[in-house]
């Protein structure tokens, strides 16, 4: 599949790919011939009310309309978002809004207010770091097996996603939140790694129509980072490797696919246990946990 330098729109070729399937409601609708555009986008936003985090309309503008005002601000304030012709990564901001329209506002809303409260000493801080990186890289996992959850936490990929294969086809569910995860999973490789936030659910939530879970997802996401500890770290937001995902990757069917520990890093427990003795704790392993 083309990259952002050359967009080749293929809706059937998005549609197969499982990185996609978040977003398939929508690209369901969109056109097969062509790249969608601005005008088919703030349809959809219309037509599902998509409101800023001030409550404005939302709408997808060129970027040729870019002013000197902070992009965030004039998305809080006006609803505009730039968004710049036959260009993916934008395409897929504007999919996330439309599918996420309640967490894309919370965040929004307190990249707003961060930027106010940091005005006298105009640091970003680390609320905004951790939004940023969200709205850019996560993953929403849902699991009826809170066990499932925790072996994710601890960086424990093949027993995760290998030894107890089966209970994660059947019992979690990955929703790809980040435009560049989508972006990058054009042409997937390596080493691709989304924060996620691990949200435990009834075995019946997964059984609903994707609508209805994004639905309940969305406002879910939205309460959480109302929450300010949400804001608290990048790190309470645990790594995944999304071509770790069973069906992901052909690749991924095969055992020895995750004993590359350049890709499946170990956490620092992990690591601390496998460091020969007399390593200081700041040394060697304990820097893998970093992602």
């Amino acid at each position: 599949m083309a990259t952002a330098a050359a967009p080749v729109w293929n809706r059937w070729e998005l549609l197969g790919s499982p990185a996609f399937a978040t977003l398939a409601p929508l690209i369901e609708q969109l056109p097969e011939d062509h790249f969608p555009t601005l005008a088919q986008l703030n349809r959809m936003c219309d037509e599902r009310e998509v409101l800023s985090g001030n409550g404005v309309p939302v709408e997808f503008v060129p970027q040729e309309a870019k002013t000197e005002e902070p992009y965030e601000t004039r998305v809080y304030a006006r609803g505009k978002v730039l968004t710049r012709d036959r260009n993916w990564h934008d395409l897929f901001n504007a999919l996330a809004w439309i599918t996420f329209p309640r967490s894309k506002a919370a965040i929004n809303r307190h990249h707003y207010r961060e930027m106010l409260a940091r005005q006298s000493d105009g640091l970003r801080g680390t609320p905004r770091d951790v939004l940023t990186l969200f709205d850019e890289g996560g993953t929403i996992v849902a699991t009826s097996e809170p066990e499932l959850g925790a072996l994710l936490r601890e960086f424990r990929w093949k027993e995760l996603f290998w030894q107890r294969r089966s209970e994660v086809v059947e019992s979690m569910r990955f929703y790809v939140f980040g435009h560049s995860i989508y972006e990058k999973a054009l042409q997937p490789y390596k080493g691709i790694t989304a924060k996620s936030v691990i949200f435990e659910v009834p075995r019946r939530e997964l059984e609903r129509p994707l609508p209805q879970q994004l639905a309940t997802l969305d406002a879910r996401l939205a309460k959480h980072f109302s929450d300010p500890t949400a804001l608290a770290a990048t790190e309470d937001y645990a790594p995944l490797p999304v071509l770790g995902i069973p069906g992901w990757t052909a690749e991924n069917e095969d055992e020895r696919y995750y004993d590359d520990t350049q890709h499946f890093r170990p956490g620092r427990r992990q690591a601390e246990d496998a460091a020969p003795p007399g390593r200081g704790a700041g040394e060697g392993p304990r820097k893998s946990r970093k992602k």
